[in-house]
């Protein structure tokens, strides 16, 4: 019985071997076999359905890159997007690798990708500010054929991704998402219509911004999700999700739909009875540090939905609600033996359609312990442009416990802060309307050291007071008596009231110096940067209505400022404005200028005048700020006073966009101004004077004189933009005698009007007016300009023009090959993008030349032409010129179309009307050849 036994054995163990061997050998030689056609089915199939351009380094063809599957692998793997963002990558990795099914080679008429693999690569999804994004590169079926020809076909049902990182910009919904580290594994029958999608996901870490605000910030994520995929519909339904950002458990589920032109979202992200402690880990990661040194206790429930269609064509946008409770909360920083504890928190705001103006926010209540003290609170608020009110919040604190308890990093505080403050009703700015309220802020003997600076800022002192009781502004007050504080030995005092904001009374006292960039550092933020030294002796006592109405002799304002190294930051300029130094006396309404010293990026200014209407310019929005000054400048830069916006085009670039220059409207101001250089775009303007006036947003140089290409010019301009991309200018100049090749070579609006000039050599003179607009780049819209003038021809050379020579080349005529031009004015009119010229005339060797007509601003030519012919010029060649300056079309006598009998004859204008004309059509066309001959 041994002996059959054994042999079967041994049979099952050939066989087994035999099949593991065969196996082993196609796994080696199927990929020797087959890599030509595989790989290039798989090409065709790539060119046939991909909508965005694919590039690779080289391909393998293996079993073991992704045991046991047969995979095709690209190396160094690059697909761009769809349009509009055909130019940027959507995919890039290291090696993306395709699983085939081994069956299809054999057995189908395509073969089947159903796996994909994706490691060490870029995912970057974009969506523009019209919904626009950039992942439809794959054709859908409603675009193909019947008759699908496809050499493949995916049929996925395993998407793997390592250590990819993820970036998501979209636009149309100010949603930013960033994820390094991604590990993700997708399992289902993905090529079906309606499947389930099972995932596991890690990332290392996770930043989640929505209008430009940071929600989340380098969190580890830990998911388990089963998606049903409709490929039909295009609907993802999130069934089961489990998540976990940092160690908070969160319950996700949802719905998420691609309609035509949006999208339809129904998120519930929820996470109930979870730690404190677990919360804070979720949180950005300034919170981390301050965490590891805390005990943190209590419960806490969250939720947040999102919900509504997201239609960026239609201005259609989803609800967002966000709900967080607190319970039994304790923090103790740093084993402190004081706490704040009985922490409790109900927060709850809802933003209908993503529109700030129906923000509801709802505190219910906050509450917290230190001790003996405490802090106590309710909110309501409705709407943001006129809110809706209703608040109380009483507290009183020792800040120095308060410190210790909660551990407030990189600063000391200490002081005793009390609140008592309630305020219900309406802010309606237009109607005069105020909450009614009455309000107490107290901070006594308060004191503030922060690591960024050695020294505190000591015997701070404030006591403030709002009381407002029939919900009218005029019946608002507000005091400030005192606020003061020593910082650096050096003591400084505020005093002030103000009452009746409809017609504000004002009554301020100052006293002080601040080192504003050292009281900056004990504030320190990254990133930012605030200098500036600031003296001041100031007492201002007055009523908005008497300087107003020019009741100066009722107001009683007084004393000096000195500033020094002061940065102003302004929504009109991209750059910050730097007062170097400035002494300024107030008396009444004006503020004096005395040695007023500036920069704005290269540029420099030094001023001397006075300002009128500033205290009421500074208590209310829609008051003009008047002055006159004496500006002088050794260098101006105007390229850096252009607006900018910027906005990030993905984490590494960022696209500009310039704008015109911006005249505040609040500004009525005189300049006589004296600079010394000017420079715009690369155009070099010297020894400046004239008198500048800025008057509701529209600037205007009036009796300007300047230095440019070498002469002097007279100019008047005047200066308005309509939007932050889009301005007027009105523009009048006189040059004498300057040299007109430089004038090509130097000025961008000459080159344009004048392109006949890029041939000319010699002394022209220039005295012309245009208008028109002017776009985000400072640069003329030439179908707006309208104007016109006189080029004064005193001394020029034509060399190379084509025009000329293509003329003297016809009509054999060798005196018009570059022709020396004397004496001669062009008057020339702008309309719609045509420059008319008007007749004019020359002599050349005899000849006489007349031109007149049409050019257009890309080059192309309307113009009628007479030679006339030696000694007298009374028979003469007809010439009509079209096409453009570099390729002119020449007709020659009767081929120049419509052209009067009449032009024919010189000085025939000046005829009695009773003399007989020949008629020219009927002489022969003569050369000058002939002429001679004769």
């Amino acid at each position: 019985m041994k002996k059959p036994i054994q042999k079967t054995v041994v049979k099952i163990l050939k066989i087994v071997g035999i099949t593991f061997i065969g196996v082993l050998f196609l796994m080696f030689i199927l990929p020797v076999i087959f890599p030509d056609a595989i790989t290039n089915k798989v090409k065709a199939y790539a060119n046939e359905k991909l909508n965005g351009e694919l590039s690779f380094k080289e391909t393998n063809l293996s079993f073991f890159t992704h045991f046991p599957s047969l995979t095709l692998t690209l190396d160094d793997f690059l697909l761009k997007g769809s349009q509009p963002f055909e130019k940027d990558t959507l995919v890039a990795a290291k090696e993306i690798a395709f699983g085939i099914n081994v069956k299809s080679i054999f057995f189908g008429d395509k073969i089947k990708i159903d796996k994909i693999y994706l490691s060490e690569g870029l995912i970057n999804v974009k969506v523009n500010k019209k919904g626009q994004p950039n992942y439809n590169v794959y054709i859908s079926e409603s675009n193909e054929t019947a008759s699908d020809t496809s050499s493949a076909s995916i049929q996925l049902e395993r998407i793997d991704i390592k250590k990819v990182r993820l970036l998501y910009d979209d636009k149309s919904t100010n949603i930013l998402i960033k994820a390094k580290e991604l590990n993700y594994l997708g399992k289902g029958d993905l090529h079906a219509s309606i499947f389930d999608l099972k995932t596991k996901a890690q990332i290392q870490g996770f930043d989640f911004t929505f209008d430009n605000e940071d929600y989340l910030k380098n969190k580890t994520v830990n998911a388990e999700l089963v998606t049903k995929i409709n490929t039909n519909s295009l609907s993802l339904l999130f069934q089961e999700n489990n998540l976990k950002i940092n160690k908070l458990p969160v319950d996700f589920k949802g719905k998420f739909d691609f309609l035509k032109n949006g999208y339809n979202l129904d998120f519930t992200v929820k996470s109930e009875n979870s730690q404190l402690n677990d919360f804070f880990t979720a949180l950005p990661p300034q919170f981390v540090t301050w965490l590891s040194k805390t005990s943190v206790k209590g419960k806490t429930d969250l939720l947040f939905t999102l919900k509504g269609k997201y239609i960026a064509e239609e201005n259609r946008k989803p609800n967002i609600h966000f709900n967080m409770k607190i319970r039994e909360g304790y923090i103790a920083y740093n084993k402190s033996p004081i706490a704040a504890d009985n922490i409790f928190l109900n927060f709850d705001t809802k933003l209908p359609s993503l529109d700030t103006e129906q923000l509801e926010l709802k505190i219910d209540s906050i509450y917290f312990d230190v001790g003996k003290d405490f802090f106590n609170g309710n909110v309501k608020w409705k709407g943001m442009t006129n809110p809706e009110i209703d608040a109380r919040v009483r507290s009183r604190l020792d800040l120095a416990k308060l410190d210790q308890a909660i551990g407030i990093e990189n600063m000391t505080l200490k002081g005793i802060f009390s609140a008592d403050i309630v305020s219900k009703g309406k802010y309606i700015k237009e109607k005069n309307q105020f909450p009614v309220t009455k309000g107490d802020l107290e901070l006594k003997n308060g004191f503030i050291h922060s690591t960024y600076y050695p020294n505190p800022i000591t015997s701070i002192n404030c006591k403030a007071k709002a009381t407002n009781q029939t919900g009218q502004m005029k019946d608002l007050y507000i005091q400030l008596d005192p606020a003061s504080f020593s910082f650096e030995n050096k003591p400084f005092s505020l005093i002030a009231s103000f009452n009746n904001f409809e017609d504000i009374n004002y009554d301020i006292k100052a006293n002080g110096e601040l080192d504003i960039e050292r009281i900056y550092k004990v504030f320190f933020q990254k990133g930012l940067n605030v200098t500036g030294y600031a003296k001041m002796d100031l007492a201002l006592k007055g009523k908005q209505s008497d300087a107003t109405n020019g009741r100066y002799s009722n107001l009683q304002n007084s004393g000096s400022l000195v500033l020094k190294k002061i940065k102003i930051n302004s929504e009109f300029l991209p750059l910050p404005f730097v007062i170097e130094e400035g002494d300024f006396s107030f008396y009444q309404d004006k503020m004096n200028f005395t040695n007023f010293m500036a920069t704005y990026g290269k540029s420099d200014f030094k001023m001397n005048g006075y300002m009128e209407n500033v205290i009421n310019f500074a208590l209310s929005e829609n008051q003009v700020l008047k002055g006159s000054f004496k500006v002088e400048s050794d260098f101006i830069q105007v390229n850096e006073f252009l607006t900018i916006s910027a906005e990030k085009d993905n984490e590494e670039q960022s696209v500009s966009e310039f704008g015109v220059v911006v005249i505040p409207s609040q500004f009525d101001f005189k300049l006589n101004a004296n600079a010394k250089k000017i420079n715009f775009d690369d155009l070099n303007i010297e020894n400046l004077t004239g008198n500048v006036k800025v008057n509701q947003g529209k600037l205007a140089l009036q009796n300007t004189l300047f230095s440019l290409i070498g002469t002097r010019v007279a100019m008047d301009a005047v200066y308005f933009h309509e939007t932050p991309t889009r301005a007027n200018f009105d523009y009048k100049i006189k040059a004498t005698d300057f040299d007109i090749k430089r004038a090509y070579n130097e000025i961008p609006l000459f080159k344009e009007m004048a392109s006949a000039a890029e041939y000319a050599e010699g002394i022209v003179s220039l005295d012309y007016k245009i208008a028109g607009k002017l776009d985000g780049n400072m640069t003329p819209v030439f179908p707006s300009l309208f104007g016109g003038g006189t080029l004064s021809v005193k001394n020029v050379k034509m060399k190379g023009f084509k025009l000329f020579n293509t003329v003297s080349q016809k009509t054999e005529t060798e005196a018009l090959k570059d022709p020396d031009i004397s004496k001669i004015d062009i008057k020339t009119t702008v309309k719609n993008n045509i420059i008319k010229i008007e007749r004019f005339k020359f002599k050349v060797s005899g000849f006489r030349p007349r031109i007149e007509g049409e050019t257009s601003f890309d080059g192309k030519l309307n113009l009628k032409m007479r030679i006339g012919l030696p000694p007298l010029g009374i028979i003469g060649i007809p010439i009509k010129v079209t096409g453009t300056q570099d390729n002119p079309i020449i007709g020659l006598g009767k081929k120049s179309e419509d052209l009067e009998e009449t032009e024919y004859v010189e000085g025939m204008e000046n005829l009695p009307k009773t003399q007989e004309v020949i008629p020219t059509t009927e002489l022969p066309v003569v050369t000058p050849k002939d002429s001679i001959k004769n």
